[in-house]
């Protein structure tokens, strides 16, 4: 065959049997499905060994010795052979999802089709990638109050959620790990980010470590995602500081932009595997999936938690210890509106964007999932965001978005576990959440409220060592007197047990609480007095409260009456514990008339309880028993109640422990 003739052929075969991308995924693994693997079978080897030491400990910390699964074996070679003999080229191996992907003709999808190990064949789904706007600055410096840095513009976007503070205090990120998920990283050239620890990159795009710029990619290609990491981990003193920049870093390249090229998923859950296996800590990613060019877009219904691809590979990170945090979206001014995925996941932090006013951003997406979650958990500072430029060594812009926002959230998350090394994600998620401006009453638009770095690492948390536990609390108050730092355990209004905290550190205090009955309710609080002699009570209303043998710890806000100028209570009391309270209650005023509707909703997203009527004429309430529709006492854990009152929206948060 002449050359004119094969080119001809090619072309000929290239539109007759046309290709695009697709996951095949398998029934087995060559094992018997099942969570509890045989440590001696070579299954179970070639997992393990997949794993860094530093992701064995951290997976350790949160699951236990029971820490390599299902997902973790890798995808059966025997079908992987199988498939390679049909000429197709495996692009991605996704053990979590025990897939592949590949891209394949309509006649090569009929011929695996008839293949026994085969379960499915679905799209990889794709979308069109889109840049905030953002516009060059050389901008005026605005330089901090910090002792130790001066922060330039960047200042004002970190200082919303208390990061100089914490930085001046030298908790910077150090001994975290955080992996970035974006469209590229000129990180080897720009002065911020040239000399931060990434220890490892990975492009998705072209499969090589080259992250920045290569043939083949469009100019603005690391534009985004240089941004971001400047955000998250620059250093430029007097000019840019990032929000953990003392951290280490893994980069993946995962998105090729472009008017005809698209962001895919299979890329996005490789990443999210690779990074898990390395002992990544804490995942940003400031990319989100929904409408894509392909017309096989996900819908609103879809954004559930366990549809979309890149939202079920976040979750099964967060299961193995990662803290994964990711963009809430900018479709807020779009007929969308809604959060993208994989925003919607369960525990993915899905990160909103404010103004300097701290007022939510107009194009910041809002919730709830379609199955009822408020969405996003936490806002931080998206608005004029200051960041590194690539193509550049110098040069700096400003952008608005929630992928600015990202960065912030996520590097405050890094500074929280920098000072408290011992937390598990779980941990930290739910601090996060609950020292969040707006953790009394969360809604729809910016979740739980502002992320405050500085709150979140002085609230008490616990580390569990074998089977004591011990209660950390970070007291920044520099002329604290040490010895006056006392654990204050309430039993009752008039009866209360003393202990004496022990400083460990600079700034940490530690108690290691007496042995009690698991389960047992410990209400509390810290006091302490300064040099001056001033008395400090925390928190200053209200109790924390904690559930021994747990290891997680709330805000108990003292009983409260709603008054002219609060349309709905918090829930009250909250913890709630129904062996002890008949009920929990809210209490709301009305003009009377007006529709009121309640449901209340578990942690998993599931409905347990719900009511509706008509409201009279000034106050009303409701109460809640603990037990469900179907008539059974509910689990002990955090539960959202989603409020209509005449045309407005609410959300209300109570813990049940039983």
């Amino acid at each position: 065959m002449n050359k004119i003739a094969l080119i001809f052929f090619i072309i000929f075969s290239v539109s007759l049997f046309p290709q695009e991308k697709y996951f095949i995924y398998f029934k087995d693994k060559g094992i018997e499905n099942s969570t509890s693997l045989n440590k001696s079978s070579q299954f179970y080897s070639n997992a393990y060994q997949k794993l860094t030491t530093r992701s064995i400990e951290r997976r350790i910390k949160v699951m236990g010795e029971a820490f390599i699964t299902y997902e973790d074996i890798p995808v059966h070679q025997n079908y992987i052979d199988e498939i390679k003999k049909l000429d197709i080229e495996i692009i991605r191996e996704l053990n979590w999802f025990n897939s592949i992907s590949a891209n394949l003709s309509k006649l090569q999808i009929e011929k695996v089709k008839l293949l026994p190990f085969i379960d499915k064949i679905e799209p990889v789904k794709k979308i069109y990638f889109r840049n905030e706007a953002d516009y060059q600055t050389e901008g005026g410096l605005n330089l901090s109050n910090s002792k130790t840095y001066e922060y330039g513009p960047s200042f004002k976007q970190l200082e919303l959620s208390d990061i100089p503070f914490v930085h001046s205090k030298k908790i910077e990120g150090k001994d975290v790990l955080i992996g970035v998920l974006d469209s590229g990283f000129d990180w080897q050239r720009h002065v911020s980010l040239k000399d931060r620890n990434v220890i490892a990159e990975f492009d998705y795009v072209f499969n090589d470590n080259v992250t920045a710029n290569q043939a083949g990619d469009l100019p603005e290609q690391d534009s985004h995602g240089t941004y971001v990491f400047s955000i998250l981990g620059g250093f430029d003193d007097s000019v840019m500081i990032g929000a953990a920049f003392n951290s280490s870093f893994i980069l993946a390249k995962t998105e090729k932009i472009g008017s005809e090229t698209s962001i895919e998923e299979d890329n996005y859950a490789a990443a999210l595997i690779w990074m898990e296996s390395l002992g990544v800590d804490i995942t940003s990613s400031s990319l989100g999936y929904n409408i894509f060019d392909s017309g096989d877009s996900y819908t609103y219904s879809d954004m559930d938690g366990k549809t979309a691809v890149v939202t079920k590979a976040a979750e099964l990170a967060f299961q193995r210890g990662v803290t994964t945090f990711t963009s809430a979206g900018n479709e807020g001014n779009n007929s969308w509106k809604y959060i993208i995925a994989p925003a919607d996941g369960f525990n993915t932090i899905a990160v909103g964007a404010v103004n300097d006013s701290k007022n939510l951003a107009s194009f910041s997406s809002i919730g709830p999932t379609s199955d009822g979650r408020i969405k996003p958990e936490i806002v931080a500072n998206g608005v004029g965001i200051y960041g590194a430029s690539a193509g550049t060594q110098t040069g700096y812009k400003i952008s608005n978005g929630t992928s600015a926002a990202t960065p912030i959230a996520s590097g405050a998350a890094a500074l929280l576990l920098s000072a408290h090394k011992h937390l598990k994600n779980t941990q930290i998620r739910s601090i996060l959440l609950e020292t969040s401006s707006n953790s009394a009453s969360p809604n729809n638009q910016t979740g739980y409220g502002l992320i405050s770095a500085k709150s979140a690492i002085e609230f008490p948390n616990i580390e569990s060592n074998g089977s004591s536990f011990i209660i950390h609390k970070i007291i920044f108050n520099e002329k604290v007197n040490p010895s006056s730092v006392k654990f204050i355990r309430i039993l009752a209004d008039d009866l209360l047990e003393e202990y004496n905290m022990e400083k460990n550190g600079s700034y940490d205090f530690r108690l290691t609480l007496p042995q009690m009955i698991e389960g047992t309710v410990i209400k509390f609080q810290i006091t302490f007095t300064d040099s001056m002699n001033n008395f400090y009570i925390l928190p200053a209303s209200g109790a924390f409260e904690l559930k021994y043998g747990s290891d997680l710890i709330f805000y108990n806000l003292d009983d409260q009456n709603v008054t002219d100028d609060v349309e709905i209570s918090d829930f009250f009391p909250s913890p709630f514990i129904p062996a002890n309270h008949k009920s929990t209650r809210i209490n709301f005023n009305s003009a009377g008339g007006e529709k009121f509707k309640i449901d209340i909703i578990d942690g998993s997203g599931q409905k347990v309880i719900g009511s509706n009527y008509t409201t009279i004429k000034g106050k009303n309430y409701f109460e809640w028993n603990g037990f469900s529709e179907r008539g059974y006492l509910c689990a002990s854990g955090v539960y959202y109640a989603l409020i209509q009152l005449g045309d407005k929206d609410y959300g209300k948060k109570l813990v049940l422990l039983k």
